[in-house]
């Protein structure tokens, strides 16, 4: 997916939950913390969103992040069987930074796990730690990734993989000329599943967006 076409459906689907829910872009603001002018120009897709802004959003709207990815939706539902064959789906491309995610299971409102393919784009990462409810299990697949928590630092190479609280300030990054491949799974925390949370454009926020904690329980932390 090209990054105009990603800003345009993200934008949408924003907009869309945000109706649904009867708010007014003044009112979403002032529910996320996110400036009015920032939050239209998202809605409009003329700006690429970053994850920890969109964390904010869903979370003030109270849906899953992955509702503005693909089409889920918001339905309040728990899977019972899901087969996922390897040719089904397409990668969805972070606008603004070189990361790629499928989703392989879960992600509907009453699930209790998530399941991710990740490519993290070679020798390259996020600039920030983030931290949230829950727990995660990351195993590597292919390629050399630096995952640090906290002021651990564990270089993972493919057969390796960590399993972390995530409330532990955490951020992955591919090391080296090849892309890395993850496999990802989270897991809920009181009863609500925690959002992924890796995938922040590189390119760093709006202007016009704020860091800090939301009602959602992440929290972003610059690089140090």
């Amino acid at each position: 997916m090209q990054e105009a076409g990603a800003n345009a459906k993200i934008g949408a689907s924003v907009k869309s939950a945000r109706l649904a829910a009867r708010l007014t872009l003044v009112d979403l603001a002032a529910r996320c913390g996110l400036s009015e002018s920032y939050l239209s120009k998202i809605e409009r897709g003329a700006t690429s969103a970053t994850i920890a802004s969109l964390l904010q959003i869903c979370a003030s709207l109270d849906i899953q992040i992955g509702s503005l990815f693909d089409d889920l939706g918001t339905v309040s539902t728990e899977t019972d069987v899901a087969v996922h064959r390897g040719a089904d789906g397409q990668f969805s491309f972070v606008p603004s930074t070189g990361y790629r995610w499928r989703r392989l299971g879960g992600g509907r409102s009453k699930d209790k796990m998530e399941v991710f393919h990740l490519v993290l784009p070679k020798d390259d990462g996020m600039k920030a730690f983030v931290s949230h409810p829950g727990q995660e299990h990351c195993f590597v697949l292919s390629g050399t990734v630096i995952f640090d928590v906290g002021d651990q630092t564990h270089r993972l190479e493919a057969g390796d993989g960590i399993y972390i609280n995530s409330h532990h300030p955490h951020r992955a990054r591919g090391l080296g000329d090849q892309e890395a491949h993850l496999l990802m799974t989270v897991a809920a925390a009181d009863g609500a599943l925690p959002e992924f949370d890796w995938w922040r454009p590189l390119g760093g926020a709006s202007g016009d967006q704020k860091t800090g904690s939301h009602s959602g329980g992440y929290n972003e932390q610059t690089y140090r």
